[in-house]
């Protein structure tokens, strides 16, 4: 194999695909990539078995042929080259030569053919979408996910397809995100995708491509013209999250987001590192905030609100809603509730945006 390619185009496509190799793996060939040579360039894959990420790059291709490289130290080297074209050769005996300029690099790597081969996905019909709706999907529900180990089907976000519309749910038990958005020509689906997996998506492709998705036996893959995800499925039925989303709350409350988020911000630097813990105490035109941590001391803030209902004393987990708030898209914030040990849900206020989007958040029982 041989071929030049810009030091440039080289940078880009190891950018792409290292974020998919492992720090740590007992598999050898897993800490390399696949530069295989193709008729338009190269095309450079990596992957942790769970998660594959193969992107096509244009170079001038002397010689055919593949072997896989060190990724890590490939990109160290990458970004050190200087301004000029580097030409990259391999053996028989599995080492790769690098020359950039008057750099001259000697790597050893393994054959190709030790390379997991990639899950067996069918894009014959393929679901078509465009990557910047999936991306709104994705960033508005994917931090919601678990991070524990004790129920991996939280572990996971749940990207339901219908003939009119796309839906993602992610939770941890204790706050719930949830974003649909109008689509056609679906067909009927259900997945669960590891949120690592939805990071490479939202990453890798632009928001204006559209993408193939192709469905394997217990994987997805999504592709463009030139790059691919593939991804193993989390396997198991996802909790039923739409009974836990209130539909009596009587109580509501609608906040500036942005006031909102600095009130939050201040209570938050003297709340429990436990519980990160904050009493909010609604009524009729204010807010009060109030912290009192033991071993560090209390605040105390206020904040004028427009609220309906009677008043009401609540205790949330601050970082959880300073999370929901980042994401809330508009000024205006509207909460609502029925009562201090019942569910909370968090909507935006005057989105004229056809998608519809949705927080809820558990409350934490309020100590005096």
């Amino acid at each position: 194999m041989r071929f030049t390619i810009t030091r440039e185009k080289l940078q880009e496509g190891l950018a792409a695909v290292t974020p998919a190799v492992p720090n740590k793996t007992t598999l050898p060939v897993l800490a390399n990539l696949l530069v295989q040579t193709t008729d338009k360039g190269i095309r450079i894959s990596g992957t942790d078995l769970d998660i594959a990420v193969s992107t096509e790059i244009t170079a001038d291709v002397e010689v055919a042929g593949g072997i896989t490289i060190p990724a890590r130290k490939l990109s160290e080297i990458a970004r050190e080259l200087p301004a000029a074209p580097a030409r990259i050769s391999s053996t028989g005996d599995q080492r790769i030569t690098l020359e950039c300029g008057r750099a001259k690099f000697k790597l050893l790597g393994l054959p190709k053919s030790e390379f997991p081969s990639f899950p067996a996905v069918r894009f014959e019909k393929a679901l078509k979408i465009g990557s910047g709706d999936l991306q709104r999907l994705i960033s508005h529900t994917a931090f919601a996910a678990s991070i524990e180990e004790s129920r991996p089907i939280l572990n996971g976000v749940l990207w339901e397809i219908r003939s009119n519309l796309m839906r993602m749910v992610a939770t941890n038990g204790h706050r719930l995100a949830k974003m649909e958005i109008p689509v056609s020509g679906g067909q009927k689906a259900d997945h669960i995708i590891p949120p690592k997996a939805l990071e490479q998506i939202k990453r890798l492709f632009p928001a204006e491509e559209q993408l193939e998705v192709g469905i394997g036996e217990n994987h997805l893959g999504f592709r463009s013209p030139f790059t691919s995800v593939f991804t193993r499925l989390i396997e198991g039925p996802y909790p039923g999250y739409d009974q836990v989303i209130p539909k009596d709350n009587d109580k509501y409350a609608i906040l500036d987001r942005a006031a909102f988020t600095s009130a939050l911000r201040r209570m938050s630097v003297v709340a429990s590192d436990q519980t990160h813990r904050i009493r909010l105490s609604f009524n009729s035109g204010m807010l009060k905030f109030a912290v009192s941590t033991p071993d560090l001391g209390e605040a105390q803030d206020e904040l004028p609100i427009r609220y309906d209902g009677d008043p009401l004393d609540i205790g949330f987990n601050a970082n959880y809603l300073l999370e929901m708030l980042r994401f809330m898209p508009t000024e205006e914030v509207r909460m609502t509730f029925r009562a201090p040990e019942r569910a909370t849900t968090l909507e935006p206020e005057g989105w004229s945006d056809p998608a519809k989007y949705l927080c809820l958040l558990m409350p934490l029982r309020l100590v005096d």
